[in-house]
């Protein structure tokens, strides 16, 4: 007999034996666990899976580069094309299908918002603007419908949330405000909530905090991060989110870790091959990539982890060229939110 609701824990997992699927339970209801990853894999892989992608970074001039990788399979970083301007500490959100790139420094802050189709390289497209102006340094989360792009910085920090609906084009909307200034924060997300994370004003914060992507509103209170940490990146599968590098005030290893339908504070999960700040991050249902950073020089390292087993990063490969810059920028088409 299955218990009542409210005494269900949130983050519990079922298979639900009519749909014969996975579900997790969260704010009251149970949700279809995604379990499938969309296969992007190049002929001769060995093992074909999900695809990362950064846009954008320093290398440590300003960049345009689009960067991926294939998540399930040990490999090196390749080129996939270009935004249409190149800079550098942009926000990343993406679908199943497209990935969107928004704000960014040139080295002047921009409004410019780009999108590409994971499935077929090439370069970016115009997507339309930030709706509050020129911003970098933000963290993007969000699901398979909309994305959210949080904090930033222009010259001020600012607690700005704006979202955009991914499938379509235009300008960035606004959603609501973080509950303070802050700028390089860390973003994950289920497909029902994007939590943001520490982050600097210029102190370095450890507060973490929650939104429901479906509705508008002031991000809540979640927990807080076990020492503040800024310029850290973060990835999730639907149940779990990680938060890899960063600095405070120096650059370090940690990885932190959250399970994003409760709230709490973060627990220690393990460390980075070598402690970076301003790294990508792209995950999958079960494994998290770490790309790039900087300590003291632009690095071309590429970590990760499988979700399911705490412990330190290992090595994955190398990136095509060094590059950081990239805290939020990192997406795939198999992150949390799908």
């Amino acid at each position: 007999m299955s218990l009542p609701p409210s005494e269900v824990p949130q983050g519990a997992i079922r298979f639900n034996t009519d749909s014969q699927r996975l579900e997790f339970y969260a704010q009251g209801e149970w949700w279809v666990m995604s379990t499938d990853t969309p296969n992007l894999g190049t002929s001769g892989e060995a093992t074909p899976g999900a695809r990362g992608l950064t846009g954008g970074g320093y290398g440590p001039g300003v960049s345009a580069e689009i960067m991926f990788w294939n998540i399930a399979s040990l490999s090196n970083g390749a080129d996939f094309g270009d935004l249409t301007e190149a800079r550098g500490y942009t926000g990343g959100v993406s679908s199943r299908t497209r990935a969107v790139w928004g704000g960014g420094h040139t080295p002047s802050a921009v409004d410019t918002i780009d999108f590409v189709t994971m499935a077929s390289t090439g370069n970016a497209t115009a997507f339309g603007e930030l709706a509050d102006g020129n911003r970098l340094h933000m963290a993007g989360a969000g699901n398979q419908t909309r994305g959210l792009y949080a904090g930033g910085e222009n010259p001020s920090d600012v607690d700005i949330i704006e979202y955009l609906t991914i499938a379509s084009t235009g300008n960035s909307i606004d959603f609501g405000n973080l509950s303070s200034v802050r700028e390089g924060p860390g973003g994950v997300n289920s497909p029902t909530r994007a939590v943001f994370a520490g982050g600097f004003t210029p102190s370095v914060l450890n507060a973490i905090e929650f939104v429901t992507i479906a509705t508008l509103g002031n991000a809540q209170d979640f927990g807080d991060l076990p020492l503040g940490n800024a310029g850290s990146a973060g990835g999730s599968n639907a149940v779990r989110g990680l938060f890899g590098g960063g600095s405070n005030p120096n650059p370090n290893a940690i990885i932190d870790s959250i399970f994003i339908a409760s709230t709490g504070n973060a627990v220690g999960f393990g460390d980075l091959t070598v402690g970076r700040r301003y790294p990508g991050c792209a995950s999958s249902p079960t494994r998290c990539t770490w790309v790039g950073g900087l300590n003291p020089a632009s690095e071309d390292r590429m970590d990760y982890v499988e979700f399911a087993t705490e412990g330190n990063a290992v090595d994955f490969g190398d990136l095509n060229n060094v590059m950081y810059a990239m805290t939020g920028s990192g997406v795939s088409n198999a992150h949390g939110g799908l």
